[in-house]
């Protein structure tokens, strides 16, 4: 149902993934629905970053039809650092659709404002995921980390056609099957930053993990504000609200001016050489004690 059009070409400043419905240009933030299915039991998630990579890609909120594109740091593409014992991203990473962390509402929780990105999302199933994919996942829990004072919640969640996936039904069950899984999640989030030079990311709740029920609020509380976002002018004039779908919203185009922005767009190319050193690896000191939550 969902397919990529890759333009420009991989590891240059150009590359962008734009999405297709049907043939038809959409953006993965405004037009792929929250929920897979009709019983909300499961959501959509766009994967960014497939487990093991290390080149920092997102849904760029800034252009129209927001493809994903390469995160860029003081005019250079950025990946992040493989910090000693991980390599990459752990997890198959990415962005819950139609949600958004509002960064002018202080969560009632962390008091801390939103970071003014979709929700992000961290799916723990043992297929490594391609760049780009569309994927229908269990909600299992949460953590609300804070960085640079800004709330920045993780939700964990699986394929729902994982072979663990009948067996993950709420955070407990994530370290009963995968002892472990948890406490490197926190870990590799409280540091990853740090060999720039960055500080320590800190956690609301004193680093606890959230449940399932307590996840599903953030999911609906963050889907309200988006709803607030394509529905209004002016609740984020940085956020491009540009879509296909969203009935009577301040960004709906047509299918034909969808297709001019795609083709605006240079066509795909060859992947660009990536310097060897985005895969050295890095060490870090643990200063605070992990202990296992739940």
């Amino acid at each position: 149902m969902y397919s990529v059009v890759e333009r420009g070409s991989p590891n240059t400043l150009e590359y962008r993934i734009f999405y297709t419905k049907d043939g038809s240009p959409i953006s993965p933030f405004h037009d792929i629905p929250l929920y897979s299915d009709d019983s909300q039991q499961y959501c959509n998630m766009v994967v960014e970053i497939p487990r093991w990579t290390n080149a920092k890609m997102e849904i760029c909120k800034e252009e129209p039809l927001n493809p994903i594109k390469q995160d860029v740091k003081k005019g250079k593409l950025r990946y992040v650092n493989n910090v000693f014992p991980y390599h990459g991203y752990i997890w198959n990473y990415g962005a819950i659709p139609q949600t958004w962390e509002d960064p002018a509402h202080v969560d009632e929780n962390t008091k801390a404002k939103g970071d003014d990105d979709p929700l992000d999302a961290i799916e723990i199933g043992s297929a490594v995921s391609k760049r780009g994919e569309v994927k229908q996942v269990k909600i299992l829990g949460v953590i609300a980390m804070i960085d640079e004072g800004e709330t920045d919640w993780k939700i964990v969640c699986i394929d729902r056609n994982d072979p663990l996936a009948d067996q993950m039904n709420d955070i407990s069950d994530v370290e009963k099957l995968m002892p472990g899984y948890l406490e490197a999640t926190r870990d590799w989030f409280r540091i990853y930053k740090f060999p720039t030079g960055k500080p320590m990311n800190e956690f609301a709740f004193n680093g606890e993990w959230k449940d399932k029920a307590f996840a599903e609020k953030v999911i609906k509380e963050t889907n309200k504000y988006w709803k607030a976002l394509v529905n209004n002018k002016g609740v984020s004039d940085g956020v491009a609200t540009k879509n296909t779908s969203v009935q009577k919203s301040v960004g709906l185009i047509t299918v034909d001016e969808a297709t001019q922005i795609l083709n605006s767009q240079p066509e795909a190319g060859e992947p660009a050489a990536v310097d060897a050193a985005t895969q050295n690896q890095v060490f870090v000191k643990r200063t605070i004690p992990e202990n296992v939550c739940c």
